[in-house]
């Protein structure tokens, strides 16, 4: 039976990652080969090939880009011991924020056009973000529920916008115009590697000092580990999870501007799938640790380009890439977990109990 631990040690950390990574291996073999590829091939395919070219890699930053941002967003958040699930719709809403003045602002020089798209992008993620908030601060109501009942608006209200006032003038379909020029995101990393990837190593970087090497980071961490017992310390909890919550927004917001105006260069029913979701697997699989949140992007980049090279080459369903994401994550999370106890018998208990 299992027994909790006394005291826990940071070895085993490791050990359940490697636990973790073999388990997921041995899980996702059978699928792999039910679909009519070698597990050792496929694997190959999802973490060796993509890295192999110029081209590919840099397909693997640009995959990794909005999951730095909304991974960072999901895990300031839980840090703090707010759980924001609703980084998808402020994602949403950062591609529209930046979207307002990409069309009706078309005329501004690149110098004035971006820092304004991407503040509005963020503005709009924390907006979204506001409501709930606010709610849990005054009300008690469960972050969890507001946040992700919020995200099928966000995206109710994309539709909406793109079917109606910004449906594309000319061509009909539900997409908005081009943004101008001005709006265009330079690509230091390559033909399509946008500056977006820098403004999430910079945040990512930002974040790690902060929490550990500042006062705020010590009473964000106290905060989500142990509420009662910071508000014992005099730590303001409902404040900070407050503060959290909305920077959570913003930097979710930003990760929706600096993808709709480094990739798309105008707003789509296409950006709708799932990176504010994904960031949650990527916060998660960090241990929401802001080093960890990249390290991770870069993993699920990795995996997702694969993924669509295993399809075109071994024939398996790309969607493969994702079952192994999921159950990575959920081997992960259990072995972690599991890490807390230790196996003893039923006798050595009772042995242990009677004395």
């Amino acid at each position: 039976m299992l027994v909790a631990r006394e005291r826990d040690s940071t070895w085993r950390i490791g050990v359940a990652i490697v636990a973790a990574v073999v388990l997921t291996f041995l899980v996702t073999a059978a699928p792999i080969r039910g679909a009519g590829a070698g597990p050792f091939t496929a694997y190959r395919r999802f973490l060796v090939t993509p890295l192999t070219s110029s081209y590919s890699i840099q397909e693997v930053l640009l995959t990794a880009t909005p999951l730095v941002l909304t991974g960072l967003a999901v895990a300031i958040a839980f840090r703090s011991g707010y759980y924001n699930i609703g980084a998808e719709g402020q994602f949403l809403l950062g591609a529209i924020g930046a979207t307002l003045p990409g069309i009706h602002l078309s005329d501004l020089p690149a110098g004035v056009a971006l820092p304004v798209a991407l503040l509005a992008g963020a503005a709009a993620g924390l907006l979204w973000a506001l409501l709930p908030a606010w709610l849990k601060r005054v009300a008690a109501i469960d972050e969890v529920v507001t946040t992700l009942l919020l995200n099928p608006v966000a995206l109710l209200l994309l539709q909406g916008l793109l079917n109606g006032p910004w449906r594309h003038p000319i061509s009909g379909f539900p997409d908005s115009e081009t943004f101008g020029r001005g709006y265009r995101m330079p690509t230091p990393f390559g033909d399509r590697v946008h500056a977006g990837l820098a403004i999430g190593v910079v945040l990512i970087i930002a974040t790690a000092v902060v929490m550990a090497f500042t006062p705020l980071g010590v009473r964000i961490k106290a905060a989500g580990q142990s509420p009662a017992a910071a508000r014992f310390s005099g730590i303001p909890v409902a404040r900070i999870q407050w503060r959290a919550a909305l920077v959570s927004g913003a930097v979710a917001g930003l990760a929706g501007a600096s993808q709709v105006l480094g990739v798309q260069h105008q707003l789509t029913g296409s950006i709708a799938v799932g990176y504010g979701y994904t960031g949650i697997v990527v916060a998660t699989l960090g241990a929401l640790h802001a080093i960890g949140v990249l390290l991770v992007a870069l993993l699920l980049g990795t995996i997702g380009v694969g993924a669509q090279n295993a399809s075109l080459v071994l024939q398996i369903p790309s969607q493969m890439g994702q079952l192994v994401t999921a159950v990575l994550l959920l081997a992960v999370v259990s072995c972690l977990a599991l890490r807390h106890y230790r196996v003893v018998r039923r006798r050595t208990v009772a042995v242990e109990v009677r004395a």
